[in-house]
């Protein structure tokens, strides 16, 4: 296992800064070092570490999410108000739609195959999206008018929603009803999400206030229990709707509203965490691509992609309806909507592992929709955030 560790750090920041230098985004080097590496490719990352790549996967997503809470004022999300809630679920199901439409054309599923295929593909990647919306708030670009922190929540909740489609999509292949109730799981996840996440940062500005240790022990702490809420969610599991990761973002969001200060070190802490997480991340999650899936289905697939990208476009674009925002903030947003990764490599397998006829091509598509869209995404909003957004 150190070998591997060794391999996906030195060789994933090598190439990742190979990419930054020649004007691409490093993450796609680190996509890219993760399928030379992986058991599609080369092999040499041994099975022990692929074994918990979910895992660790995850962690790099707690760090980042956390990072998220300690720098996102709730002031200034009350004053983003309605399109940050349109956000959260309005662009995946323009996504699902589109692929509903366009996919039995040009892949020969069915509706329900589509449907299915829309809510892998469907959710945005809140480790591509994150780490540049905090860049932009840190430069002071869209701050004024709200854009990153809006874009931010969104990405957040997003994943959330989906999943639960999915959920009921895949239940439904496989013969189960679907009752409205599993429907109601989503707001209620979010809602208790929230309440969770709220309590732990209270308590927690309470205690560092009154007990005074290092930020170091702070941040051991702070990972300690996010840790606990993502456990906490596979517990409550068939029993009390539960988003942990909604919980992590807002255990930073309450403990920043609490204690400041200590928010603003913390944050600078965990911004040093994630130079090594967003490697593991991303090498990771690049290990997961079999490159002759995605070759398989050719054209088609890509035209797909780019296809439903289009639907969600279309989807934020009435999500900024009403706004103040002029045409190149619209289209910014637009363009930041749609990076794809996380999601699509956790679940994307998961059709295949049920058994599902649609399968295959289920992964082969989530594989193709994280190689276009996350170093698209990311190349566009470094190209343009200077150019179409104000500076404070």
């Amino acid at each position: 296992m150190l070998t591997s560790l060794a391999l996906v750090f030195i060789m994933g920041m090598a190439i990742g800064g190979l990419f930054k230098k020649i004007g691409i985004p490093s993450l796609l080097g680190m996509l890219i070092t993760g399928m030379i590496l992986g058991p599609y490719a080369l092999n040499l990352l041994d099975e022990s570490i692929l074994g918990i790549s979910a895992q660790l996967r995850q962690i790099a997503l707690i760090i980042i999410l956390t990072r998220a809470g300690l720098s996102l004022d709730i002031n200034d999300l009350k004053k983003v108000g309605r399109p940050a809630v349109l956000m959260c679920f309005v662009p995946a199901c323009f996504e699902v739609l589109g692929m509903i439409l366009l996919a039995p054309k040009l892949l020969g599923i069915t509706v329900l195959e589509a449907a299915i295929m829309g809510a892998v593909v469907g959710a945005v990647s809140p480790a591509v999206i994150v780490p540049k919306m905090l860049k932009l708030m840190e430069e002071g670009y869209g701050v004024k008018k709200s854009i990153p922190q809006m874009i931010l929540a969104g990405a957040s909740v997003d994943d959330v929603f989906v999943i639960v489609l999915f959920a009921a999509f895949t239940g439904l292949a496989q013969g189960q009803s679907v009752s409205a109730a599993s429907f109601l799981q989503i707001p209620v996840s979010i809602v208790t999400g929230i309440i969770f996440g709220a309590v732990c940062g209270y308590i927690m500005a309470l205690f560092f206030r009154k007990i005074h240790i290092r930020d170091s022990a702070k941040v051991v702490i702070l990972l300690s229990v996010s840790f606990l809420m993502i456990t906490l969610e596979d517990g409550l599991k068939g029993v009390v709707p539960f988003s942990g990761l909604l919980a992590v973002m807002s255990i930073g969001l309450f403990l920043q509203k609490g204690r400041y200060e200590t928010a603003v070190r913390l944050s600078a802490k965990y911004s040093k965490l994630w130079v090594a997480a967003e490697v593991l991340l991303f090498v990771l999650v690049g290990a997961t691509v079999d490159l002759s899936y995605a070759l398989s289905e050719g054209g088609a697939a890509v035209l797909l992609i780019f296809g439903v990208l289009i639907f969600r476009m279309a989807g934020v674009f009435i999500c900024m309806v009403g706004t103040g925002l002029n045409k190149k903030e619209r289209l910014f947003c637009m363009i930041a909507y749609m990076p794809k990764a996380t999601v699509q490599a956790a679940i994307g397998g998961v059709p295949l592992a049920m058994g599902l006829a649609c399968g295959n091509v289920v992964l082969t598509v989530a594989v193709l929709a994280i190689l276009i869209t996350a170093p698209l995404g990311a190349f566009g909003i470094d190209r343009t955030y200077k150019r179409w957004l104000s500076a404070n």
